[in-house]
């Protein structure tokens, strides 16, 4: 019995040591962790430690700085998203008003987040106070974005995957989100900020974290102050009219801002020499092919055009995965960008598969793909975008010679979302940007850039249904608005004009439903003047609309450069206002002549074949108008060394 009990007492004081031992390695950890960990979740990073996915094993130490008030916090804790949460309640990176970061996911379900391949984000604290959510006016955008999406690989095993884990209660970690989601395959969706200096991969590849905790019972909350007000919701503070942007452009012609490239080539050798063939070539007195009086010039334009069907080659890049690049949207509010990258990247007559045969060279990426894949909703924040786009330039100038020899002038790129001019900032400053933001007072350069018509196009499979409209004779509205409510401009619109004269239809939304956009596409195409203010931005979908429907646009967007400026005349087929001039546009619409008007609306009919998109491009129509004052605009740029 003594030699039992002298067996017992040893192992029970060691087990008391082991105990006491665990407690106190248990009790530091807690105190530890409650220093590093402010938002009560120590006590689960002990017991649970599967779920919580250390980031510095992949990534490095990420330390994010966030800002609340005056002071600074520095947060390294990883980024614990509760899945059964995720459906009713908004994560929430916080805007405190003094550039502190803003993030947050609202309204959207954890499929919804994979697929914008956001597992990999963290933002910098760079609030972009001109934010606005796009013109909103596409009522069919999602439908169409979520069926691309839907095609893309792995995608519907990535979400079934996360649906799954959050079915049965457990929080998904970014462990797990990265492990499906589609940062593996688009290698440039984790580069966020901060390039890394390894110019030989695909992409510079920075990966940054989130480093907030939010849980289901614990979800960080900061309440905002005073709202600030965006640049879209003010008036501009310069306005430049359609006579000084005529001088803007005289003024560039005679003397072009170009650089000089590095090195001349044999191509621009030949586009210089296209210039004089241009200005020395034939007047045109009667053409059949060209209604000259919407043309500046319909001698130099039908010149030009001929010489770019007969020189002009274009390289498309490869480089870039989709979904934003190569992967165009063809139905929709954005669709002119993606109409050109299909019909761009299909065409066998302008495509040079080889890049030294190239006089241009086209970076493929989808601005709207591009909003969809990586900005993080209501987060006001897109320096990640662009961020991206500058890692995409620097990548191609280092594989390639040819981004470097000019500065990028002779690449160009085709951008029709309202952020595409903060997107291409400085990285693709040289470059010839076709945007349907043609803003003056947001870098738009008259005489280098190409506004690019907005076209709300409603059916992918056929781009020309409802075309055209009633005759002159037939059209008995005066003028016609309809649409929402975006920005400073419309609001005015509607205050001077809903409900105060039966002759000027201007509503407001129109309600959802089929019935209801026919009842739209009827009023324009039976109404003389269609009223096109602005939006958000300065343009409006509506210009490319009135000309489909043969009903005269009013547009009424100061600073908006009208789509193909260096080569169309719009005071031919069209009326420009100012903004201020709202108050009394019944009186300006009525003393207008009625043979004016007939012009007017002559001009509208004539010029519509060149706003127009076809499954195989027809001569003169949008895509070839595109891509010659993409041309034509190199043509007046280029010096030579």
């Amino acid at each position: 019995m003594e030699l039992l009990n002298g067996f017992k007492n040893p192992f029970r004081s060691e087990y008391k040591r082991w105990v006491f031992l665990v407690g106190l390695v248990a009790i530091s950890h807690l105190l530890f962790q409650s220093f590093l960990l402010p938002y009560g979740n120590a006590l689960r990073s002990l017991l649970l430690p599967g779920i919580d996915d250390s980031i510095e094993g992949n990534y490095g130490n990420v330390v994010s700085p966030v800002r609340s008030g005056s002071k600074s916090v520095v947060v390294r804790n990883t980024l614990t998203i509760n899945g059964s949460d995720f459906s009713t309640r908004d994560v929430i990176l916080f805007n405190d008003g003094n550039g502190g970061g803003g993030v947050g996911i609202s309204g959207r379900k954890i499929g919804d987040w994979v697929e914008k391949g956001v597992s990999n984000v963290i933002f910098d604290g760079n609030v972009d106070d001109d934010y606005a959510s796009g013109n909103g006016e596409d009522l069919n955008e999602n439908a169409v974005l979520e069926e691309v999406i839907r095609d893309q690989d792995n995608y519907v095993n990535a979400t079934s995957r996360i649906e799954q884990v959050a079915k049965h209660g457990r929080e998904v970690s970014i462990g797990e989100l990265r492990d499906v989601n589609t940062t593996s395959q688009y290698p440039a969706l984790s580069s966020m900020a901060n390039p890394t200096p390894n110019a030989g991969s695909s992409f510079r590849s920075t990966s940054l974290q989130s480093d907030h905790t939010v849980s289901k019972s614990n979800s960080l909350m900061v309440v905002k102050p005073g709202k600030k007000k965006m640049r879209c919701e003010m008036p501009p503070k310069t306005v430049t009219t359609i006579d000084e942007m005529n001088r803007i452009l005289l003024r560039h012609r005679r003397s072009s801002r170009a650089m000089r490239p590095r090195r001349s080539s044999i191509r621009d050798k030949e586009i210089f020499a296209a210039k004089s063939r241009i200005e020395n070539g034939p007047v045109i007195t009667n053409d059949q092919d060209l209604y000259a009086p919407v043309f500046r010039n319909v001698s130099l334009f039908k010149r030009s055009y001929e010489l770019m069907e007969q020189i002009l080659k274009v390289y498309v890049y490869k480089d870039g995965k989709k979904p934003i690049f190569h992967l165009p949207i063809l139905k929709g509010l954005y669709a002119s960008e993606g109409w050109f990258m299909k019909l761009m990247q299909g065409n066998k007559h302008f495509v040079a598969k080889d890049p030294r045969r190239a006089h241009l060279f086209y970076m493929p990426f989808s601005s709207r793909m591009l909003e969809y894949t990586l900005y993080v909703r209501n987060s006001h924040n897109r320096t990640n975008l662009r961020q991206f786009l500058k890692d995409y330039t620097e990548t191609i100038s280092a594989k390639y010679p040819y981004f470097n020899r000019t500065d990028g002038a002779d690449h160009f790129l085709v951008a029709c979302h309202d952020w595409a001019p903060y997107e291409t900032r400085h990285h693709m400053e040289h470059c010839i940007k076709a945007l349907c933001n043609a803003d003056v007072t947001a870098g738009f350069k008259i005489g280098r850039d190409v506004s690019l018509p907005e076209t709300y196009v409603r059916s992918a499979r056929n781009p020309l249904r409802d075309l055209g409209g009633k005759p002159a004779s037939q059209r008995h509205i005066l003028a016609f608005y309809a649409g929402s409510m975006h920005g400073y401009l419309r609001p005015i619109l509607l205050k001077h004009w809903k409900d105060k004269d039966t002759d000027m239809k201007i509503l407001g939304p129109m309600p959802p439903g089929v019935a209801s956009k026919m009842n739209y596409i009827q009023h324009m195409k039976s109404t003389k003047y269609c009223i096109c203010p602005k939006g958000y931005e300065v343009n409006s979908p509506r210009v490319v609309e009135s000309i489909f429907y043969e009903c005269v646009p009013v547009i009424i967007s100061d600073n908006f450069v009208p789509p193909f400026f260096e080569v169309l005349d719009w005071g031919a087929f069209s009326i420009i206002l100012a903004e201020k001039d709202i108050p009394n546009l019944k009186d300006i619409l009525t003393s207008i002549p009625q043979e004016r008007y007939l012009a007017l609306q002559l001009g509208v009919r004539k010029v519509q074949r060149h706003f127009l998109w076809h499954a195989k491009p027809e001569r003169y129509d949008l895509f070839h108008m595109t891509l010659h004052s993409i041309w034509y605009n190199r043509v007046y740029q280029i010096k030579l060394r």
